[in-house]
């Protein structure tokens, strides 16, 4: 151990130097630009990028650098989150957390627990809640979260972001009541009677989370530096922030300005953000460093499977009277689309459901042929459930679908309840993307689900969750190989941001954004992948994490 913290201590200091680096003795693996596998045991970099890599023929070529032994260790580019939400991640990290408890009435009694942990907090938020790992599988009450706290409003997001559970005080601070409606893609829960239970679903829970305390510049600042720490502890060194508001937008070029982003963000603007217009008129922005780049609009379709928020094109197999919605209204479809493809903007639209991709598909189709774009590289965030009859619009349209491998083994277990096993064909379908031709960027949804990169790796490879459930994988015709996940990690996430020329690898020209990690993803048994430890993460040639011996 003592001659690693020699090592983290020789590379710290190297960052300094005016002379180059050169890592050699290194267990290392790329992707070319034209895609291709490669590898090398010396990487050589200056002025934070790549100037050389290769094997023994660069062991005396630059007598002038920085050597460092890497000691055998496995080196690997940077990964690139594809779609995460980097301060709902600071925030998830800051606030009650519900992931993984297993009944409403335990996940009150630890909302109750924080609540009594944080007095001074006159709302008590979370994330993290799934009422199908619970034993009746049914959404929680306001009832149940009043028994262990109903002085103080609660909003409690669930684990995909497209519900809210509340207690009563929350219900009568937003008004509430048995006649309140719901509002334009929203649905407030209702018992029997009619009156609201205390879950609100997508566009309904606006009502109460729009009465949070305004977001202040300490509170962001806070959520960026957990998510930056968290992001780069697991190897992620670029993230595409899905969605984000205008005083984010402000917030992240003040940080950039300082010189202080703790990883490299590619924001999405949020179609929803009132001065979106306004935004679109101030162009892209771009630093020097490539630290930040806005090029990009997120646009919502649809809300989630687990909610039964999707936009399905029949019915929900277990809800035969729910076919999901649409966040955003079909009439407003055009206008938005239009808007942003005329000022060069990329799109990125969220859509799950196959009625969300279809009528997604259908207006990119019809906006290309009026206002053009079609070569921004546009995206549809999840392309979740996909009719196979659009599968192939994706290729003719140049849409990439960027896609999250560890929904498939989250949902798993109640997506064939919710849409039947024939529309499971075109569902998750990341084989079926790849032999057509289309790129794949891959992601999280952090914190919806966890972050972790090598969780998603693990769980392209091999359709399975990390107890190796289920035997032979789920849908294992969809599984990919694990060069074909690391490309969706790297590469190819890197071209889904315009930013394959200088992200996504490490050859010569390219930010020297890599790490260090504990094992060979590429020759352990798939099952192990998603143990896979990070033991540096470097950005531009400069080390910012270290794992604690």
């Amino acid at each position: 151990m003592r001659n690693w913290l020699m090592l983290v201590i020789s590379l710290m200091s190297c960052v300094v130097s005016a002379a180059p680096t050169q890592i050699s003795n290194v267990r290392g693996y790329t992707l070319d630009n034209d895609g291709r596998l490669i590898s090398f045991s010396n990487l050589i970099f200056d002025g934070g990028k790549v100037i050389a890599i290769g094997n023994h023929e660069l062991n005396n070529k630059y007598p002038e650098a920085n050597k460092i032994d890497g000691q055998n260790k496995v080196l690997l580019p940077g990964l690139i989150d594809a779609h995460g939400h980097v301060m709902g991640l600071g925030e998830t990290l800051l606030e009650v957390d519900l992931r993984d408890i297993g009944s409403a009435n335990l996940a009150a009694q630890k909302v109750r627990d924080y609540a009594n942990q944080h007095s001074d907090l006159t709302w008590i938020t979370g994330r993290g809640w799934n009422q199908v790992l619970w034993p009746d599988k049914a959404f929680p009450t306001a009832q149940q979260l009043d028994e262990y706290i109903s002085d103080r409003p609660v909003v409690l997001s669930r684990v995909d972001g497209h519900a809210s559970w509340v207690n009563s005080k929350a219900l009568a601070l937003a008004g509430i009541t048995k006649e309140t409606l719901d509002p334009p893609g929203g649905k407030i829960i209702r018992d029997q009677s009619g009156q609201p239970t205390g879950v609100l679903i997508d566009n309904a829970d606006l009502l109460v989370t729009s009465l949070l305390p305004r977001t202040s510049i300490d509170s962001m600042k806070n959520k960026l530096n957990a998510a930056g720490e968290h992001l780069l502890s697991v190897g992620i060194t670029s993230a595409h922030d899905a969605g984000i508001s205008e005083g984010v937008y402000d917030y992240y070029q003040q940080r950039v300005a300082e010189h202080s982003l703790p990883v490299r963000i590619y924001p999405m603007i949020s179609a929803s953000d009132p001065n979106l217009s306004a935004l679109l008129q101030k162009g892209f922005v771009q630093d020097q460093y490539d630290y930040l780049s806005i090029r990009s609009v997120k646009a919502y379709g649809d809300g989630a499977l687990g909610s039964r928020g999707a936009a399905l094109l029949a019915p929900y197999s277990d809800a035969p009277q729910n076919s999901g919605l649409l966040l955003t209204r079909e009439s407003e479809f055009k206008p938005l689309f239009d808007l942003v493809l005329s000022q060069g903007f990329q799109l990125n639209f969220h859509a799950i459901g196959d009625r969300a991709n279809r009528k997604v598909l259908d207006q990119f189709e019809d906006s290309f042929k009026r206002v053009g774009g079609q070569d921004f590289r546009n995206r549809v965030e999840h392309a979740q459930v996909v009719s196979l009859d659009d599968i192939p619009r994706f290729l003719s349209l140049n849409i990439i679908p960027s896609m999250q491998p560890t929904h498939a083994t989250s949902d798993k277990n109640m997506a064939e309840d919710r849409i039947g096993k024939t529309r499971l064909k075109g569902a998750y379908a990341w084989h079926t993307f790849l032999k057509q031709g289309s790129p794949l960027a891959f992601g999280s949804d952090f914190p919806v689900e966890l972050a972790n990169p090598f969780f998603g790796l693990h769980a392209a490879v091999t359709r399975q969750d990390r107890e190796n459930q289920p035997v032979g994988g789920w849908i294992p015709e969809e599984a990919m190989s694990i060069t074909q996940a690391f490309r969706a990690f790297t590469l190819d996430a890197a071209y889904a941001a315009h930013q394959d020329k200088i992200l996504g690898g490490l050859t010569v020209g390219k930010w020297a954004d890599f790490i260090l990690v504990d094992q060979d993803i590429f020759t352990i048994k798939p099952q192990d992948i998603w143990q896979t430890q990070v033991l540096q993460t470097w950005i531009g040639g400069q080390i910012r994490f270290s794992k604690a011996d």
